[in-house]
């Protein structure tokens, strides 16, 4: 018997049938990743019913020398859930672990598995009353392990911050088979490093979290929702700061389009069109928020802000949402733009961040310097101006080759990009990660001395290198991919 066949004799012995298989059929879907950039091979796809398994397989694993692959709703941007070629990984997901352990409407806090998908998670907070403030395009496929172990951001970090502020407790299964227990929240712990920080955003290479306990708030009583039309990224920036003098924590989503940006949704979905008449340089989408307190004077509130807007110059145009399904159809042209991208043809993207007071005149220089230096590319940047991070993507030239163009000028973009990036102060990776895409990046310009911590870190909890190899950070820094 090899050790491959006595590794998947035992995990089938210690999964059951629902719990592994090696069926190509059902395997090949999970081995490419969303942007169809990678694609692996996998020894078989493990699928454990809770905790006590999870921790049991890593044992396995360990014994075995078997490497793991953890993969939440496999929507990431930066192939971090995407195993090698060697077909010597076993491909772990959560997805039959969706269970919602504990529910405390008091102390608004819900203690869930870690393959809770995120709509899911709003529902269940919404039959009680309150909401999962933290929300994003691929919410009906990611789950709870994937978003904190990307530290995921979305589109009301203006308000209430990236994943990382939104756990109060974790559960993770470490190398060695041991679990991390700190599911209860407590409010003030002193008791030496929250450890639980350092598992989030570590892309399952220090630990596979199989559970978390998450903070909770009030559901909104209404909302409204704007899309609004400015002349440039840098009156779109003043708008920002305008509306956040008169609404306050009442604003919680400021996303800008460009109108390049607007015309490939509108292409791309059937029966879309845009909000407002006219052509306009940069749209903006606008979300405000109101308890029951504040429901009756929501609306005026917000006409009197867009009212201001318009009289100090900063908007062309705009349109309120007259109702909840008119609000959801704003959102879906914004959540829309990155596949309406996607079906165009062959891009480089980068999701990126600088000092928020600096991205707009950012945007324009790199607009600038990128197309000025690759004849026939557009470059377009997107997304949540309120937090600094845009989506910065390159557009190759018409009837350029996908794998032609992504293996050679894409990569020099990338490296000219981040260069620039770093240069204003900013960091190549603002909410997706690093994953497997950018390691060689993080490796050129990442400072040394963090890059020399996360090492130690990752040899103190997985010395043998078995959970998530080849993503993020590893051992050796020259063993890092191109």
């Amino acid at each position: 018997m090899t050790d491959q066949t006595a590794f998947l004799t035992a995990a089938a012995a210690l999964l059951g049938p629902r719990g592994l298989t090696t069926d190509a059929d059902l395997v090949e879907p999970w081995l490419t990743d969303w942007r169809g950039r990678f694609h692996g091979r996998a020894l078989a796809m493990a699928s454990p019913a809770n905790t006590e398994e999870v921790a049991a397989l890593v044992r396995l694993c360990a014994a075995h020398g078997v490497p793991i692959v953890p993969q939440g709703g496999n929507s990431g941007m930066s192939g971090g859930a995407t195993p090698d070629t060697s077909g010597r990984a076993l491909l772990l997901t959560l997805r039959r672990m969706n269970g919602v352990r504990k529910f405390d409407a008091e102390g608004q806090t819900i203690t869930c598995d870690a393959g809770v998908i995120l709509e899911n998670l709003h529902h269940a907070a919404a039959e009680k009353g309150l909401r999962f403030p933290l929300t994003l395009g691929g919410k009906g496929s990611a789950t709870v392990g994937g978003l904190i172990s990307t530290n995921a951001g979305g589109t009301q970090v203006l308000r209430h911050g990236a994943m990382r502020a939104q756990v109060l407790g974790l559960e993770a299964v470490l190398a060695d088979g041991s679990v991390f227990n700190a599911l209860t929240p407590l409010k003030k712990d002193n008791r030496g490093f929250d450890l639980k920080q350092m598992l989030i955003g570590s892309e399952g290479t220090l630990g596979i979290v199989t559970a978390a306990t998450l903070k909770l708030i009030p559901a909104i009583a209404d909302r409204l929702v704007v899309w609004a039309a400015c002349p440039s990224l840098q009156v779109a920036r003043a708008l920002l700061l305008h509306c956040e003098g008169e609404l306050g924590q009442a604003l919680e989503g400021f996303e800008v389009i460009p109108m390049d940006s607007l015309d490939a949704v509108i292409e791309h979905l059937p029966d879309a069109r845009s909000p407002l008449e006219g052509r306009h340089a940069w749209h903006v989408l606008i979300e405000v928020v109101a308890d029951r307190a504040g429901a009756d004077s929501l609306q005026s509130r917000v006409e009197q802000a867009i009212a201001g807007g318009f009289e100090k110059g900063l908007v062309e145009d705009a349109v309120f949402s007259s109702s909840e399904a008119q609000a959801e159809a704003f959102w879906l042209l914004r959540d829309s733009v990155a596949p309406a991208e996607r079906a165009k043809g062959p891009a480089v993207q980068h999701d990126i961040s600088v000092p928020v007071e600096r991205m707009p005149d950012f945007v324009d220089h790199a607009i600038a310097t990128i197309e000025a230096a690759h004849p026939g590319v557009q470059a377009i940047a997107f997304g949540h101006l309120g937090d600094g991070n845009v989506h910065f993507h390159v557009i190759s030239p018409k009837g350029s080759t996908a794998a032609l163009w992504e293996s050679g000028q894409a990569k020099q973009i990338s490296r000219e990009v981040h260069d620039l990036v770093v240069a204003w102060g900013g960091s190549i990776s603002a909410e997706h990660g690093i994953g497997q895409i950018k390691r060689t990046e993080l490796e050129r310009l990442g400072d040394p001395v963090s890059l020399q911590l996360m090492r130690l870190v990752k040899k103190a909890l997985d010395p043998a290198e078995i959970l998530n190899p080849g993503k993020l950070v590893s051992l050796a820094p020259d063993r890092a991919s191109a």
